[in-house]
């Protein structure tokens, strides 16, 4: 095998690792994006791993801060692996890309240029400017789905938005009477509670909350505290201050997103028990738009959206086009034609034949069938 080959194999190789320590910080950095970052010395025959680092929870200190700080003087003359492009500008903190060139790194790897305006690729011309050799797009693919809801937010002012379905053989996600029925099993359970951990935030309508009174935290074993923050829209703020979710407002946070015309006084005594209520005028016949609420909770910083529920909220993210990610979670029990269709008013092929949205996995998860779609 050629050096350059050699030379390939081993870029690709820490860039994964980095993607891998990136991961760790989905759902605990927002509003800044989960970066990972390699420091690798090649003094001798093997390459040798001198820091790690990844974005900690908050946003800081970014990936390449934590990496340098573990490496110390070993990042001299070293190859650095990072998963989007160093900042460049002044923000919280000063810029990375000024904080590699004084640890003397050598050659920096980079997955992605940041489509943040503020960077937009003036870190790796800052590094290349300090005679630091730069090279970028090793394993961009797997960097632009780790970092689709910074680039989405920054590109959109939207977050990236996951949906969730758990249905029956028969395409319910109910049983009749709007009652909730267990579908999945515990396998799926599981991996719908690590998608929560990895996600900014978590919604749901009112129907639902009304319905299941839910508490929409991370129930995986002391996993407790990766739980998003949890959003309800309700345009007239008929959430029950008896709710769980109002109960646990204050240990886990829950925003609800109210039309402007909702009752003052329904506001104040959700404020009183430590929920955020946030306003739009996008409301429309009782129901709030979309993607109006969507921009709101951008500017707020949530970039990744995981939205649970129900059917009616389910249908008409997919009818405004607003879903990059679908996650159906089907098992082989039947609840029959009495139940709630996954999607209201909504045939089930409007997402799984959606000229939109391309399945890219099919899973078996326990006893259920995982099948993901992506938007195209």
């Amino acid at each position: 095998m050629s050096a350059a080959a050699d030379a390939l194999t081993d870029d690709q190789r820490f860039m994964a690792l980095a993607l891998a320590l990136g991961r760790r910080g989905l759902g605990r950095t927002w509003p800044n994006p989960a970066v990972g970052a390699v420091i690798v010395r090649a003094d001798g025959q093997v390459p040798a791993i001198v820091g790690r680092g990844w974005t900690q929870p908050g946003g800081r200190p970014h990936a390449e801060v934590e990496g340098l700080r573990r490496a110390g003087e070993a990042a001299r003359g070293a190859t650095l692996y990072v998963t989007l492009e160093p900042c460049s500008h002044y923000g919280k903190s000063p810029p990375c890309a000024d904080a590699i060139i004084a640890a003397g790194v050598a050659r920096v790897v980079s997955a992605l240029e940041d489509p943040n305006p503020a960077v937009a690729g003036a870190g790796h011309a800052r590094l290349r400017a300090a005679g630091l050799a730069v090279e970028v797009g090793v394993g961009a693919e797997e960097a632009r789905r780790d970092h689709a809801g910074h680039i989405r937010r920054m590109r959109d002012g939207r977050p990236h938005v996951i949906l969730k379905l758990a249905i029956s053989a028969d395409g319910k996600a109910g049983a009749a009477g709007r009652r909730p029925a267990p579908i999945t099993g515990e396998a799926a359970r599981d991996r719908v509670h690590l998608m929560r951990a990895q996600s900014d935030a978590i919604m749901i309508g009112i129907g639902t909350a009304l319905a299941d009174d839910p508490m929409l935290t991370c129930r995986l074993s002391g996993m407790a505290a990766y739980s998003p923050v949890r959003i309800v829209l309700d345009s007239a703020l008929r959430l029950p201050l008896g709710s769980r979710l109002v109960h646990s407002a204050r240990e886990v946070p829950l925003w609800v997103v109210a039309g402007m015309q909702a009752p003052r006084p329904l506001e104040e005594a959700l404020l009183e028990q430590g929920v955020e209520v946030l306003r739009t005028d996008g409301a429309c016949g009782g129901r709030l738009d979309l993607a109006a609420v969507l921009k709101l909770i951008a500017a707020r910083g949530i970039t990744r959206l995981m939205v649970e529920g129900g059917p009616t909220l389910a249908a008409a993210f997919v009818a405004a086009d607003l879903v990059d990610e679908a996650d159906l979670f089907q098992s082989a029990k039947i609840v029959g034609p009495g139940g709630i269709d996954a999607l209201e008013g909504l045939p089930l092929t409007a997402l799984t034949q959606s000229q939109r949205l391309k399945r890219v996995m099919s899973a078996q998860v326990g006893a259920d069938r995982q099948d993901v779609f992506e938007r195209r």
